[in-house]
């Protein structure tokens, strides 16, 4: 199995942005623990980040046909971006939206997720360990 993991706008400021929400580890420390986690079930995992939509949306589009799941966390475009729910709902990829910190539980603006429209399930709040929760839900599909 192979699996894409996006993460949007800010995620490579892990561990220096809003520790207090977002935890005082990396983005490396993040994209290692995955790694670990997936080898273990020979998952291969593939990461990509980027604080730019369009770029985004390129790499759910070069996904199509390469890969068998994507996990992504869109950051703050889950609350701006139909161009990213367009991308996922094109490739017909099994996609998870995953949140380190629960979006339901701060500003009322984050509620609202136009990407979940597209995705299988949703993880949130659960830190980082919300990221394997999603691997694990696709390698269950």
């Amino acid at each position: 199995m192979k699996i894409l993991v996006i993460n949007g706008p800010n995620l490579n400021m892990l561990g220096i942005r809003e520790p207090e929400i977002y935890g005082s580890k990396t983005y490396a420390d993040l994209c290692g623990m995955i790694s670990s986690y997936c080898e273990k079930s020979q998952i291969e995992a593939q990461f990509y980040q980027s604080n730019h939509e369009g770029c985004l949306v390129d790499k759910i589009q070069e996904a199509y046909g390469k890969v068998d799941g994507i996990v992504i966390n869109p950051g703050a475009y889950t609350h701006t971006s139909v161009a990213l729910l367009d991308a996922v709902k094109a490739v017909g990829i099994p996609t998870v939206e995953v949140h380190i910190s629960d979006p339901d539980e701060r500003e009322e603006f984050r509620k609202i997720s136009y990407i979940r429209a597209a995705c299988v399930a949703t993880v949130k709040g659960k830190g980082f360990d919300g990221y394997l929760e999603a691997v694990d839900i696709l390698n269950r599909i």
